[in-house]
């Protein structure tokens, strides 16, 4: 009797899990997409697409869903849920789609915001199928050069400089002959990168089963029999590479593609992802970051969806059972309703419960018991300089450059961060320098005989909050000399790698916390959303940190979901989407990759046989 019930309990399982696998249609599929199309230089054309202005009379009839935000992680669920079949608007608050995606035209030059690189974009992995899905085939990736960054640390005749070049075995190589007495730390590291790449799916399965199935997984101990991913997750990246190596240049190098948090506050795991993010090579969209949005948000038009800008939401609707239901928009002095039986929020945690949900709402425990697993992260500072002449004339490359004044970054970090305002400006630790134009080989087209470079820091909001309340663009001349105090001594230290921008300079902007603010709805001017810190990625945070929240029908994509990036973001939006459909579309993915590369096998055997004959 015992037996016969088991084994009705074991039909009915292993039917459910099936059903939920497999059992529902895919959004993607092989034939949906293209070959790339011609691209479009007609800026007309293309504002049609990332700059629709929001009226009533553009949104779909019968929506299914809204998406607060059009970053990466907004437009890949909005774009996922509509080829699953759903009407799907997304709503933007600047003038312009795509988020940390989109670019902006100043005075004859382009400059990316948030997008600098991208890597595991290379054919068939699973990163460049999602892309190709989301935007049907139409996304171009330029590879650049195998040497992608630099790193400098140090200043004057103290200065060392290290490089790193992609390649499955010649990254490695290539680390250890720059540190030859190193060489057991840095297989020990690889091997750490290793485990994190393969393995990372399970943490990001830990959002997608039964929350009370992880959790019994990760107290039980049975996870980590399983892998070591789940500890590695939780392990400070300083507490780590101290029992490697006191070399703390090689500290540096595992580390050094900082995003505000020092790295004894950081996972050894987000560390390692992002330095093997770029193994297979570093790559930057053909025709620029704003591609990225153009092509998916016509994806989302294709099935019936929109994506309007000017639609800053005021307030996610919530009725007296507790569901969401729609939003507010402000349209000029007017708050105009859009209902839907899903609302996505890819604005941030902070933003999504302390300033959208209804008073009444956020201060429910399981709201704020979210809230308290977050910490806001710091602010970024760009400076983007225009110069007058190619990228070969003024001296420009694709290639990268991260910059240290010492090797002690834990330190460095600290110290700065602990300045008063007065004394920030003069005393920055560390800078990254992208030069967008040198990347993308459609860039002399649009803009012949100029070439760019985007400058990046990390500030603490606090040194500017007293401007918060003003205006962009008429923040007072004490809020330009100060934020000119910063530029200033970026721009001089890069004047000493690029001797030739100093006299070749003709334009000029700064972006401080505020302005991220303002155009990308950054919470504290975070570009990065919430801090990325150790706690964030102790297993359990994880498994408690998923895209559906304590109010029914309201969803979470983005970074704030598993990690930061580009890609991170997008895979927010894929984990989004999974949650919203009841269905795990990496299984999808999964199988679109096996059949590629069936497909691949095919051609090669093929390819061969002519070859022979």
């Amino acid at each position: 009797m015992w037996l016969l019930i088991f084994l009705v309990w074991l039909v009915i399982w292993a039917g459910g899990t099936y059903w939920y696998l497999f059992g529902k249609p895919s959004p993607f599929s092989l034939e949906s997409v293209r070959p790339p199309g011609p691209r479009e230089f007609d800026q007309k054309k293309r504002d049609k697409v990332i700059k629709q202005g929001f009226s009533l009379d553009k949104v779909p009839e019968d929506l299914d869903v809204i998406v607060i935000g059009s970053g990466i992680g907004g437009l890949t669920a909005g774009a996922t849920l509509a080829k699953a079949g759903k009407k799907v608007l997304v709503l933007e608050q600047h003038d312009q789609a795509g988020g940390c995606c989109h670019t902006y035209i100043d005075k004859g030059f382009e400059f990316d915001v948030g997008l600098h690189y991208i890597g595991q974009v290379h054919e068939n992995s699973l990163l460049r199928i999602a892309f190709d899905q989301i935007s049907e085939g139409q996304l171009e990736f330029k590879q650049l050069k195998p040497h992608f960054d630099t790193i400098q640390i140090g200043l004057g005749d103290d200065k060392r400089e290290y490089t790193m070049v992609s390649g499955k075995t010649e990254m490695k190589a290539h680390l250890i002959k720059q540190f030859p007495g190193e060489t057991e730390a840095i297989e020990t590291f690889f091997n750490i990168m290793k485990i994190s790449a393969k393995k990372t799916h399970y943490l990001a399965t830990l959002k997608l089963i039964p929350q009370w199935v992880s959790l019994f997984l990760l107290k039980s101990g049975l996870a980590d029999l399983f892998s070591p991913v789940f500890r590695l997750s939780g392990t400070g990246a300083t507490d780590l590479v101290n029992t490697l190596t006191k070399n703390k240049d090689l500290h540096v190098m595992f580390s050094y593609l900082f995003y505000g948090v020092p790295p004894k506050d950081s996972s050894v795991l987000i560390n390692a992802l992002l330095i093997h993010h770029y193994k297979r090579g570093a790559y930057y969209p053909k025709g620029g970051a704003s591609e990225i949005a153009f092509h998916i948000i016509r994806t989302i038009q294709r099935y019936g969806g929109n994506c309007l800008v000017r639609a800053p939401v005021t307030q996610i609707l919530v009725n007296e059972k507790g569901a969401a239901y729609g939003v507010k928009v402000r349209k000029g002095q007017e708050e105009l309703e859009v209902h839907a039986p899903v609302v996505v929020s890819n604005c941030g945690i902070f933003t999504t419960f302390e300033k959208l949900l209804p008073p009444e709402i956020r201060v429910k425990h399981d709201i704020q018991e979210r809230l308290n697993m977050m910490k806001h992260a710091r602010g970024s500072f760009l400076v983007f300089s225009g110069f007058d002449g190619t990228e070969e004339e003024v001296g420009l490359e694709s290639t990268n450059f991260w910059l240290f004044k010492n090797n002690d970054m834990d330190k460095s970090m600290d110290d700065f961060f602990a300045l008063s305002k007065e004394e920030a400006p003069d005393n920055i630790p560390m800078m990254f320098i992208t030069m967008p134009s040198a990347k993308d080989p459609e860039a002399k087209i649009r803009n012949p005989g100029k070439c760019c470079m985007t400058i990046l820091t990390m500030v603490k909001y606090e040194w500017f909050e007293e401007w918060k309340d003003t205006t962009v663009r008429k923040r007072g001349n004490e809020y330009y000399d100060y934020k000119m105090r910063f530029a200033k001594n970026l721009f001089n230290w890069a004047c000493t790698l690029f001797p030739k921008i100093r006299d070749k300079l003709v334009f000029q902007d700064v972006a401080t916390p505020l302005t991220n603010m303002h155009y990308l709805g950054a919470q504290r001017g975070a570009m990065y959303s919430a801090e990325h810190n150790l706690e964030r990625f102790y297993a359990e945070a994880v498994a408690r940190n998923r895209c559906n929240t304590p109010v029914k029908n309201l969803y979470m994509s983005g970074q704030d979901v598993f990690s930061c990036g580009i890609a991170g973001a997008l895979h927010g939006g894929l984990l989004c989407s999974s949650a919203v459909l009841d269905h795990i579309v990496y299984v999808d993915l999964l199988l679109l990759k096996k059949k590629l590369k069936r497909r691949k096998a095919r051609e090669l055997a093929q390819l061969t046989e002519k070859k022979l004959h």
